[in-house]
């Protein structure tokens, strides 16, 4: 892959040049107070950006699948109850992980492309008399299929059936890309981590607890160590970590945060809204869909385009890395060589989009995919241009 362009991937993203120096630091003491200058400002930046003031947040060197263990691991015990929605391969994945660890899950099976059902789980936890499922799932922006859920729903069914079950989010594709609510929306614990929306390298789980997630750690018997929240709360209460930490990469997401916050987060949501939105009716104008079904699931952190029988996903991903040096995603699970994605998160711009779809209808077109060079970009353009340079020339 030629590393002068950009990656259209979910995940791990581009990452911004600023952000690249402030990971590339010398060592330093992680025992004195030079660190905790660093760490707790980061914090608060995630704060921020999970839009609560009420959560404890906290950085374990891990990726997204670690802050998942550290959901369950510090909350339940062997045998609890968790109720969840299987809808791509990451909701896949958590929900076999709380099986591996010994949790009674009940899932909800949808079609992929589908997002969350919250009628479903409404109905499922007005049941629930006993009040034995603890926990919900959801995954907030299913990263496989290009699906966004729609959280405060599932709040909303949690609330209507009266029901003291708690709220978990993984957000590892949505947090830092658009709107998340983590007070308003009644969110537990939102998982969540560096190589995404935060523009970093991969590396930090980065895990916020509500009050009630807190006080759950009393009674939880579900093993833990390395992910034991109460020894990094102790760890940060003197500045410092249970173990080394990864100070580039929280000196990074202290950078990141200063971005995303100096750049506003609204307009941080609507230029991925808007870049999305360019890619959507690029795949329109090429006569292709996406695997979400319907608008209100539209991801504006991934697109999973759907192929004509015949067309190899895989063929299109490998054609688009050997030939162009580009990297596109593959399809996973259960769309599995159905569908390529393209990530339009993270550090990107218009410009660059346009190239990373003009590389996808040569690639479309090398692989017999029968697309007008060209029209999905113009598609592409139009909307780029309407939504972007009018706003501009009345700036300047």
């Amino acid at each position: 892959m030629n590393q002068q362009n950009p990656i259209f991937i979910p995940g791990p993203t581009n990452i911004p040049d600023a952000l690249r120096k402030a990971v590339d630091m010398q060592t330093i003491d992680h025992r004195s107070p030079v660190f905790g200058r660093m760490l707790h400002p980061a914090i608060e930046g995630v704060k921020k950006v999970l839009k609560t003031t009420a959560a404890q947040v906290f950085l374990f060197p891990s990726t997204g699948t670690g802050g998942w263990e550290t959901a369950i691991t510090n909350t339940l015990s062997p045998g609890d109850k968790v109720l969840a929605c299987r809808n791509g391969m990451f909701s896949h994945r958590w929900i076999d992980m709380c099986q591996r660890h010994g949790l009674d899950v009940e899932f909800i099976e949808v079609p992929w492309g589908e997002g969350i059902p919250a009628d479903r789980f409404e109905e499922i936890l007005t049941a629930d008399k006993d009040h034995k499922i603890k926990v919900v799932l959801a995954t907030h922006n299913e990263t496989a299929t290009g699906v966004r859920s729609d959280i405060a729903a599932v709040r909303r069914a949690i609330d209507a059936a009266g029901h003291p079950a708690m709220l978990f989010v993984d957000g590892v594709s949505s947090i830092g890309c658009y709107d998340f609510r983590m007070d308003e929306w009644g969110v537990d614990i939102a998982v969540t981590g560096s190589q995404k929306g935060f523009m970093l390298p991969p590396g930090l789980a980065i895990v916020g607890f509500s009050p009630r997630a807190m006080a759950a750690l009393e009674t939880a018997r579900l093993p833990r160590t390395f992910f034991d929240v109460r020894d990094m709360a102790t760890g940060y209460a003197r500045n410092g970590y249970p173990y080394t930490p990864p100070v580039g990469l929280i000196a990074g997401l202290k950078a990141s945060c200063d971005m995303l916050l100096n750049e506003g987060l609204d307009s941080v949501f609507a230029r991925h809204h808007r870049l999305a939105e360019g890619v959507r009716r690029a795949v329109a104008a090429w006569g292709l869909e996406l695997c979400a079904t319907r608008p209100e699931f539209y991801s504006d952190s991934v697109s999973a385009i759907r192929l004509p029988d015949g067309i190899d996903g895989n063929e299109v991903v490998s054609r688009a890395l050997d030939a162009y040096g580009v990297a596109f995603g593959t399809g996973l699970g259960d769309v599995a060589g159905k569908v390529f994605r393209i990530g339009h998160l993270g550090s990107l711009t218009e410009v660059m989009v346009l190239a990373g779809l003009s590389t996808a209808e040569m690639v479309l077109a090398d692989v017999g995919v029968p697309v007008q060079l060209g029209s999905g970009v113009a598609a592409a353009q139009d909307h780029f241009r309407m939504t972007t340079a009018e706003p501009r020339r009345k700036a300047a």
